[in-house]
């Protein structure tokens, strides 16, 4: 999507939702997402149970006991297509992986929209409600570089991605950085094929403040003068921070990061996070409850109409150091926003 990207045992966590009394057509539906404790995917349950609600869909939710659990959301799956759900809003831990169990459910009749993640390849799915991510990080590597200035050019930069599964959304906000930052990239597919020397070296997170502090001390401890931190989301930003707090490093060293929650834009208004690209939830799971209605109502698909090949549910630098050239919302408007 650049310019735009039972059977086993399992910890499930399944809630019934969104129920409406007057369910004529009898519409149901699932959300299965990667984790239940992100604020971005808890907002993004908030989004689906709010349009369910109104449209009398009932709704259940899903998610793996940690990001990257590609197993639970396999039986999830299974058990949506053995319930007679009409369709799945899904956000995949393994993009490829999933596919096949995908194909199960469409071939079971169901409509399987990616959330946020797109699948690979994209068309695994009947369709994509995302944020553009390469967009995303081109926005943060943008504002990073300017920010920088001529300084730019000695940057000493850690990319703290979320786990090694590629390509996906990962991989996108990590070549959008960097193209915005004005780096060459190897295989646009994949991160950590680049060969230019500023960068000092990719680690994983997880997504979680835990995984962002051990990935930031193991990066610092290859090299301690680091100054641009590109981290693939907020909760990972913060425990980057504190890795570098703990080095001493805190007022020298410019985190950028994706997500747009209020943590997050809480976290820039402080100076913790420099700039963020802030994402929009709650829409896309709103679209997606609207387009398995309106496949269970008329049989139809919903299809992109501005020539990408995925719904665009927007994306907004937010950042309180505005730079020539890359347009931005300052903290204030962030929070007006965010979710979480």
């Amino acid at each position: 999507m650049k310019k735009l990207l039972l059977g086993t045992a399992v910890c499930l966590a399944a809630v019934t939702a969104a129920m409406s009394p007057a369910m004529a057509q009898d519409v149901s539906a699932c959300l299965i997402t990667k984790t239940d404790t992100n604020p971005f995917f808890v907002k993004m349950k908030e989004g689906a149970e709010a349009k369910a609600a109104e449209l009398g869909v009932t709704l259940k939710s899903y998610a793996g006991r940690i990001d990257g659990d590609h197993e639970s959301q396999v039986a999830a799956i299974e058990t949506c297509i053995a319930d007679g759900a009409k369709g799945i809003l899904i956000t995949a831990s393994d993009t490829s992986a999933i596919v096949q169990s995908v194909q199960q459910a469409r071939d079971a009749g169901l409509l399987v929209i990616a959330l946020d993640t797109p699948l690979t390849p994209i068309d695994a799915a009947d369709a994509t409600f995302a944020t553009d991510n390469y967009l995303a990080g081109e926005l943060i590597g943008k504002w990073a570089a300017g920010k920088m200035g001529a300084d730019a050019a000695n940057a000493k930069i850690a990319l703290l991605n979320l786990g090694i599964s590629q390509p996906t959304v990962d991989v996108l906000r990590n070549q959008g950085f960097l193209q915005g930052f004005g780096i060459d990239l190897g295989d646009p597919n994949k991160w950590g094929d680049e060969t230019d020397p500023r960068i000092v070296g990719h680690d994983v997170t997880a997504g979680n403040e835990e995984g962002g502090r051990k990935a930031m001390e193991n990066l610092l401890t290859k090299d301690p003068g680091i100054n641009v931190v590109h981290t693939i989301n907020e909760p990972s930003a913060a425990g980057a921070y504190e890795a570098l707090k703990s080095f001493g490093r805190e007022n020298d060293v410019l985190i950028v990061s994706v997500d747009g929650g209020c943590p997050g834009v809480a976290n820039v208004k402080d100076g913790v996070i420099g700039a963020t690209s802030q994402q929009y939830p709650l829409q896309m799971a709103a679209l997606g409850v609207e387009a398995i209605k309106a496949w269970a109502d008329t049989g139809t698909k919903p299809q992109p109409t501005d020539g990408k090949d995925f719904f665009d549910t927007g994306v907004a630098l937010v950042t309180d150091e505005p730079v020539d050239g890359v347009d931005s919302i300052d903290s204030a408007k962030g929070a007006e926003l965010c979710w979480g």
